[in-house]
């Protein structure tokens, strides 16, 4: 028998939900039982929370009953990725060193969602401290390929909406941890404007760098649930105190008077050739949706790479100096050799470093300002296998540290396949606190194809064979 309830979209069960052909409660059993079904075969958790989800659907539902839904997510399953906090439920970032860690209060974005009514159904696998290797609770694998990997360290929450065993899910983006992931595993990802949304309650990677987004199946999911996480929080003294619009509100079927923009040096080059075509195949349906085509020019995108990761990692050793010397044995190899590394740049490099990323911010607010939208392929191949993730990866923010630098909204959308059948994402970048504009264009081109409504067929039999 097919699966069908959890490839649902989180917008299509809120309507079933508000017309009562459906339960919370019976989303969340459909739910759990695939997750004991697959979970193993794929470790997209790494704690479930049966129980707990179960009495707050029944929750949900008497609410419901009485009341109505008070909202398009009130009922609706969440997953957060383990490295962000959840009261009373252990939160890993799958470390050793955080094995018994239960934090005591919700972070932010996870009490924002759960006052919309929404449900904590458990928390996904992610890379150590989204940096490391994924040795203590194994890979998240990729479900169009349980033999490729998901992709990057919100590679759990990716492949749970891709293998139907979530609705909506959370992930943390560095330098593209939730782009690449939803890349790979062909659902939308969103990392929005730096500041939009408080990062209260995130194990932080890199403070200056560090984002918290939805991730979804459809673009007007990821909209819904970037308006209830978004926010100014007293608890994050870089969130942004700019009003949160309704992102779903101004979403329409063309681009009619919209300018968008692409970029052939660098994000052109050494693509994977039907990732070229795909890219180029969706510019072209932008177009016949009423955008206007206009190519840009952005030199530096080329030379961002180490100064990027210079400015990540010393970051990154700031915050983890003194564990590293209590408990430095408990950190994975690879964890610990990356944030180890962040001791040893000089001030000069340090210096050179963000003296690049001024550059770069410069050019690109430059480049961006005679368009409303940029648009870039996600990643230059699709996934590749859990083996070479281990030896060696390719680079997975080649598209995506850029906007990570700039502060910039990004979200990334299935555009098409290989020749293996492995999803391809679709990059769109929009300016600072415009992601309307960016679902704008990602739901018009969403309309018009049909990439996002295909499933993973290694997981349609019943037993998940």
């Amino acid at each position: 028998m097919r699966r069908t309830l959890g490839f649902q979209s989180l917008t299509s069960l809120a309507g079933l939900i508000a017309s009562r052909q459906i339960s919370p409660i019976e989303i969340v059993n459909a739910l759990i039982s695939d997750i004991e079904r697959l979970n193993a075969r794929l470790g997209t958790y790494i704690t479930i929370c049966s129980e707990s989800a179960l009495k707050e659907a029944l929750k949900a539902e008497k609410d419901i009953l009485e009341n109505g839904p008070s909202n398009p997510l009130h009922g609706i399953p969440i997953v957060h990725k383990d490295n962000i906090w959840t009261k009373g439920v252990r939160t890993t970032a799958h470390s050793k060193t955080l094995t018994n860690f239960v934090p005591n209060e919700d972070a932010t974005v996870v009490a924002k969602l759960a006052s919309k009514g929404m449900i904590l159904l458990g928390k996904t696998n992610t890379t150590e401290f989204a940096c490391g290797d994924m040795d203590v609770y194994g890979p998240s694998r990729n479900p169009w390929n349980p033999e490729r990997f998901s992709g990057a360290s919100s590679g759990g929450s990716a492949a749970a909406l891709a293998a139907g065993l979530a609705i909506a899910a959370t992930g943390s983006d560095t330098g593209g941890s939730i782009r690449a992931p939803a890349s790979m595993c062909g659902i939308v990802g969103v990392k929005p404007t730096y500041g939009r949304v408080s990062r209260h309650g995130l194990i932080p990677l890199s403070w200056s760098m560090d984002n918290i987004g939805p991730m979804a199946r459809t673009i007007k999911d990821a909209a819904l649930l970037l308006e209830a996480m978004s926010g100014f929080d007293t608890l994050d003294p870089n969130s942004s105190k700019r009003p949160v619009p309704s992102f779903a509100e101004e979403l329409k079927p063309d681009l009619a008077g919209m300018r968008i923009g692409f970029a052939k040096p660098y994000f052109f080059e050494n693509l994977q050739p039907e990732i070229e075509h795909a890219t180029l195949a969706a510019l072209r349906q932008l177009e016949e949706l009423g955008a206007e085509l206009h190519e840009i020019i952005l030199p530096s995108a080329a030379n961002l790479a180490a100064p990027t990761n210079v400015l990540v990692m010393s970051e990154a050793f700031g915050r983890h100096a003194q564990n590293l010397k209590t408990y430095g044995s408990e950190y994975g190899p690879k964890a610990r050799r990356r944030i180890a590394a962040g001791a040893f740049y000089t001030a000069a490099e340090v210096e050179q470093a963000a003296q690049i990323r001024a550059t770069w911010n410069t050019e690109l607010f430059k480049g961006l300002s005679t368009v409303d939208a940029f648009i870039t392929p996600t990643l230059p191949h699709t996934a590749f296998t859990v083996d070479t993730q281990v030896q060696g990866p390719p680079d997975t923010s080649w598209a995506t540290r850029h906007f990570n630098l700039s502060g910039y909204p990004a979200l990334t959308m299935p555009c098409g396949f290989d020749s293996e059948g492995l999803p391809i994402g679709l990059q769109i970048i929009a300016k600072p606190f415009q992601e309307k504009t960016m679902f704008r264009v990602g739901h018009a081109y969403e309309l018009a194809t049909e990439w996002h409504q295909a499933k993973p067929p290694v997981l349609e039999d019943s037993n998940g064979k």
